[in-house]
């Protein structure tokens, strides 16, 4: 599956099936009670969400970009950027419903168990996400215009030579919903600026 300058080639939960790509945008469906998150204490653990992903190399810089505009239907439905090597190892960037149906930046890093981080909330519709590294640090930010970009996180990129990077939705709770992704962009660069984002 193509999407502007990406080209997934693995698809993790049947996402491929779910997935439409017409005049630059992809329309990816998330399925009932569908979600990625290895919950510290076991009990709700859930590895059911739709991930496209594509193939990077992780000893050179990237950045990924996309607009997102998630279908906020429930509580933590949400659009979703992923680095993905295993399913006890990954972390992505959410543009998510919270719990008091405000929409919000959040960030999951797994490392056999997940932790979750709530950051700035956004009232737009839409919002770009984007995942950056110079292969020794990953920085996750976001923008409303694609200009001016925030930080929600930074920390080591400690994965091996080979990653997969990608696209989601998710709806944990709900009986599902539908995330568009639009201006997809992958670059063999990274931000200059791990601070400010640019």
């Amino acid at each position: 599956m193509q999407l502007g300058n990406l080209t997934f080639t693995r698809s993790l939960n049947g996402a491929a099936q779910h997935a439409t790509v017409d005049k630059g945008v992809l329309t990816l469906r998330a399925a009932a009670k569908s979600d990625n998150f290895n919950d510290p204490d076991g009990k709700l653990t859930n590895n059911s969400a739709p991930v496209l992903l594509t193939q990077v190399d992780n000893t050179k810089p990237f950045t990924l970009t996309a607009l997102v505009t998630p279908q906020f239907l429930e509580t933590y439905d949400a659009g979703v950027l992923y680095v993905y090597l295993r399913p006890d190892w990954w972390q992505k960037l959410c543009f998510e419903r919270d719990e008091r149906a405000r929409t919000r930046i959040v960030s999951v890093r797994t490392i056999g168990t997940s932790d979750d981080n709530d950051h700035d909330l956004i009232t737009a519709k839409q919002v770009y996400l984007k995942i950056s590294s110079d292969a020794k640090t990953i920085g996750f930010y976001h923008s409303l215009d694609g200009k001016q970009w925030e930080l929600a996180r930074l920390y080591k990129n400690d994965y091996p030579a080979t990653i997969w990077l990608g696209l989601s939705a998710q709806a944990p709770v709900g009986d599902g919903m539908s995330t568009r992704f639009e201006r997809c962009t992958l670059t063999q660069t990274s931000v200059a600026d791990f601070r400010m984002g640019q």
